[in-house]
């Protein structure tokens, strides 16, 4: 089921916020307002403005060195683990329609916030466990791992209510990465019914156009 092939992908991934964040820790910090912003932090105003890849950039940028810490640690233990279930350039993929669907689930029910991280698109790492979990439940092994990552989940969205933490783009990047993974399937776990996953393409669409119309709207 798991290939032998380096997680380079996920490599990557962490170099370059790693890098983002020494750089911008160089020019006067990460949590300087006007510097997250230089660098494509989410803000709604300059999205409507038409600054279109502000829904893709904040999920290389972070707020702080814990918030990096948090994210990076997360996102090499899951990326490496999952990368070699996916491929390469499955992982890649569900990973930017992560971020993106959670940037966009921001920009749709949190406009007033100033938004970045990875989690938006870790989020939609933890909706690729589920999604195995629910098309290959048969399997012990997929199956405990979706059941950890239902509880990692679960406690994420609680404290979600109680700390500064934009749930909108976690739970946006979780239904996306959920639905991407249905999309792209998982040759090396098993096969996704063809139906299954024309369906999940056109809710991924339909999602899209709502969050950018309630967007729009707000």
């Amino acid at each position: 089921m798991v290939s032998n092939r380096r997680p380079i992908v996920t490599y990557a991934l962490l170099s370059l916020n790693i890098a983002i964040f020494l750089l911008m820790t160089l020019l006067g910090g990460s949590q300087e307002i006007s510097l997250l912003i230089a660098f494509g932090a989410k803000v709604n105003s300059l999205i409507l403005a038409g600054q279109w890849w502000r829904l893709l950039t904040p999920m290389f940028l972070h707020i702080g060195l814990e918030h990096l810490v948090l994210n990076m640690v997360t996102l090499y233990f899951i990326g490496t683990q999952l990368e070699t279930i996916l491929g390469h350039s499955r992982f890649l993929l569900i990973y930017f329609i992560s971020g993106f669907m959670g940037n966009l689930a921001s920009f749709a029910f949190n406009p007033e916030a100033l938004s970045a991280g990875a989690s938006t698109a870790l989020f939609g790492l933890f909706g690729v466990f589920l999604m195995m979990g629910e098309s290959f439940g048969e399997n012990p092994y997929i199956r405990m791992l979706a059941k950890q990552f239902l509880i990692l989940i679960v406690l994420n969205v609680i404290f979600g209510f109680y700390g500064n933490v934009d749930l909108p783009g976690h739970l946006g990047g979780l239904f996306g990465g959920f639905l991407a993974g249905y999309c792209t399937g998982v040759p090396a776990v098993g096969k996704v019914p063809v139906l299954k996953r024309i369906l999940s393409f056109a809710m991924l669409l339909f999602l899209c156009v709502m969050l950018l119309a309630v967007g729009f709207k707000n």
